[in-house]
């Protein structure tokens, strides 16, 4: 039986330090229990305050501008040993119940599990922006570099898609609607934009091109 204290939820950042206690709160309310590790850039300066004045634990990962998120979690991975990782991110609200929903769907097989993030419609039914994963599961790694769960090529978006087309290659993932992990985006009215979120659609056309040419590597 899978407990919170199983579970480290890991989140990359990159500005947003007013992002840090909300998403703390959020955990605590729904996951109490669960370890939190935040991948910090290490000039960014405020975001560091804001974890040191939360009362979290963070972990400085130097910043480039492809594989930024990639990179984070993978870090976060190699200096974590629980045996449950989430893949986080600054603007998500954890509902109650995601994380026994989203573990009953663990088994013997499956080491991925979606969960629904309210925003993107794919994650309704067989895809999944933020997963829950078994650490024997990101031991195997991407398709073509074991010990790495996510690919470091894309500039951000489109590690999700091979992170689940990769598990499904694998029979490995399941899909948990129920498991509701709220993504807070503006694309659907839930913040205001930034740089980073202004930046989306350059870095989708980049990433769009590097999946389709790997995508051949799992189907």
């Amino acid at each position: 039986m899978w407990s919170p204290a199983d579970l480290i939820i890991l989140v990359p950042m990159l500005g947003r330090s007013h992002r840090v206690e909300p998403l703390l709160a959020s955990i605590q309310a729904a996951t109490p229990g669960a370890g939190v590790l935040f991948m910090v850039t290490p000039e960014d300066v405020d975001v560091r305050d804001a974890v040191g004045h939360a009362g979290g634990r963070h972990l400085l990962v130097p910043w480039r501008p492809i594989g930024d998120y990639a990179r984070k979690i993978n870090e976060g991975i190699a200096h974590t040993t629980e045996p449950l990782i989430f893949t986080g991110a600054d603007d998500i609200h954890f509902h109650p119940g995601w994380f026994e929903k989203a573990c009953s769907q663990l088994d013997e097989r499956a080491g991925v599990v979606g969960t629904w993030d309210m925003s993107n419609r794919r994650t309704k039914w067989d895809h999944s922006t933020h997963s829950l994963v078994t650490r024997e599961y990101a031991r195997l790694g991407t398709i073509d570099q074991p010990g790495r769960l996510l690919h470091e090529g894309y500039p951000h978006e489109y590690v999700d898609d091979e992170l689940v087309g990769t598990a499904k290659h694998r029979k490995a993932y399941r899909h948990c609607r129920g498991a509701v992990v709220e993504h807070l985006h503006p694309m659907v009215g839930k913040a205001p934009t930034d740089e980073l979120y202004d930046a989306q659609a350059d870095r989708m056309a980049v990433g769009r091109v590097l999946f389709n040419e790997r995508r051949k590597l799992w189907t």
